[in-house]
């Protein structure tokens, strides 16, 4: 969700402003390697974030199963 919030920026970030003095323009491109790249560098980070939370549900989960073993095991030598 936040990613989507950066999109604007990587929209500004993309665009290319320059000033010609001589003729008193001034020129507004759009740089769509950038703009790729940059959603391409949002969605990797998404992924790395997803893979981090799965990995600690993951564990979390393996741990109480543990934890729950434990406690069973002990029922049962009482």
């Amino acid at each position: 969700m936040r990613s989507l919030m950066v999109l604007p920026l990587l929209a500004l970030a993309a665009c290319q402003v320059s000033k010609d003095d001589a003729n008193d323009t001034i020129t507004a491109e759009f740089n769509g390697d950038v703009a790729e790249n940059g959603v391409a560098d949002i969605s990797n980070a998404a992924e790395n974030i997803a893979e981090d939370i799965t990995n600690d549900v993951k564990d979390t989960a393996n741990k109480v199963e543990n934890k729950a073993d434990e406690l069973q095991d002990g029922n049962k030598a009482n």
